[in-house]
């Protein structure tokens, strides 16, 4: 019995990037904490502006701790 052979694809001929596949869901989860993160800090009495610049800023800060400038 002929073994039938397969085509082998490196990696940077695949048709999408890893980056690519994952960032709808990388997407949709930020978005969901995001809304989580924007109602507990509207019930603890926050406005809705307050919070989202604090949720801006801890993304800054995040970036900016990603790239060693904390």
């Amino acid at each position: 019995m002929p073994m039938s052979r397969h085509p082998v694809v490196a990696p940077d001929e695949h048709i999408l990037t890893v980056q690519e596949a994952l960032e709808p869901l990388y997407m949709k989860l930020e978005q969901e904490a995001e809304v989580q993160l924007l109602e507990a800090a509207v019930s603890a009495g926050w406005s809705a502006d307050e919070a989202l610049d604090a949720i801006d800023e801890l993304k800054k800060h995040e970036v900016l701790s990603m790239i060693g400038r904390d």
